[in-house]
């Protein structure tokens, strides 16, 4: 049976035994298309000083009125507006140790085991990261923020009928982009809300037909033709008797991705004086999630990677503006980012 020692430890398998594990969260939000993956900002992150910030051009439409062609009118021309994003990595690191790590979660094939646990672990963390960017976007203030963070919020919570029925995403999505409403996917709601719609026949599991002919369900949902992811991680606060929950509603592209790495993304270490000897397994990640047309402004941050404390804070964030003393703010219905907030 393979050992558990940092004497025979590798760390490219293991990260490779890493990347095949199933990652169940992350898998669902990929396929979906809510993250596009962007390989060149990790080129770009290392070629600005720092490697944990940049700032990416974004180009402005054309625009303006047209001119009447009548044989007097001149001609007179305008430019585009250039905007800028700026993305941060965020860094997380995680270590475990055991006095006899080998027989303590070493089974028939260690590679599997343990490389499952510390996948599901890091799918963990990202969803958790996720869910502080979005609560910090939502957390803006500021006349230009404020037309994105009134216009993506349909709050029903203090309604007469304060909870989700049939129409409330469809509802929440017009309100966010109006005719462009097209561009969301999918759906991440608490329990409470998903049994809520399941109750009223408002939910849709998707099926699959066997190759017996058996149509079986998938295990996976549609809200008004959108996929319903449920976890009860989304934000959820007490509000008297009741509980105001938060369904988040993303669509394609909705974050920038990208795996920008660590120097030593995984390593064993031998501490052989400690309670007789333990073997550590430290594990290391830098990502980078930008939510679309969001700045993250590091106005908040003290260190080189983001608590998630400072992820959630309002002031860190800003819509995707011009650089003049009078800003131009991007259109926010171009942003394929909503939320609802519902008592159930």
């Amino acid at each position: 049976m393979p050992q558990f020692d940092s004497k025979i430890f590798n760390a490219e398998v293991f990260g490779r035994y890493l990347e095949r594990i199933p990652r169940v969260k992350q898998n669902k939000l990929l396929e979906a298309g809510v993250m596009r993956t962007r390989g060149e900002l990790k080129t770009m992150l290392a070629d600005q000083t720092g490697g944990n910030y940049i700032t990416v051009p974004m180009l402005g439409l054309i625009d303006g009125e047209p001119l009447n062609y009548d044989g007097a009118t001149d001609v007179t021309a305008t430019s585009t507006r250039t905007y800028s994003q700026s993305m941060v990595v965020t860094g997380r690191m995680k270590a475990w140790q055991e006095k006899d790590f080998s027989a303590d979660i070493t089974g028939t094939d260690f590679m599997d085991n343990v490389a499952a646990q510390v996948a599901a672990y890091w799918d963990d963390v990202d969803q958790d990261t996720l869910l502080s960017i979005l609560k910090g976007i939502f957390s803006m203030t500021g006349a230009g923020n404020l037309a994105f963070v009134n216009g993506h919020t349909l709050d029903i919570s203090a309604e007469t009928e304060p909870v989700v029925g049939p129409t409330t995403l469809n509802t929440a999505i017009q309100k966010a982009a109006g005719d462009n409403k097209g561009i969301f996917k999918l759906v991440i709601c608490h329990s409470a809300v998903a049994t809520n719609l399941e109750n009223l026949s408002a939910v849709e599991y998707l099926k699959y037909t066997d190759k017996k002919g058996v149509e079986r369900a998938l295990g996976m949902a549609t809200w008004n033709g959108r996929l319903l992811l449920i976890d009860d991680s989304v934000p959820s606060e007490a509000a008297e008797s009741d509980t105001i929950y938060t369904s988040y509603i993303l669509g394609d592209g909705a974050f920038d991705y990208c795996d920008c790495g660590a120097k030593v993304p995984n390593e064993m270490w031998r501490d052989p004086k400690t309670a007789g000897g333990v073997e550590v397994l430290i594990t290391r990640q830098r990502k980078l999630f930008a939510p679309r047309g969001i700045s993250f402004t590091k106005a908040s941050m003290t260190s080189l990677s983001p608590t998630g404390a400072e992820l959630e804070t309002g002031a860190n964030w800003t819509l995707v503006h011009d650089d003049q003393s009078s800003k131009s703010y991007i259109n926010h219905k171009a942003i394929p980012i909503a939320r609802i907030l519902s008592k159930g």
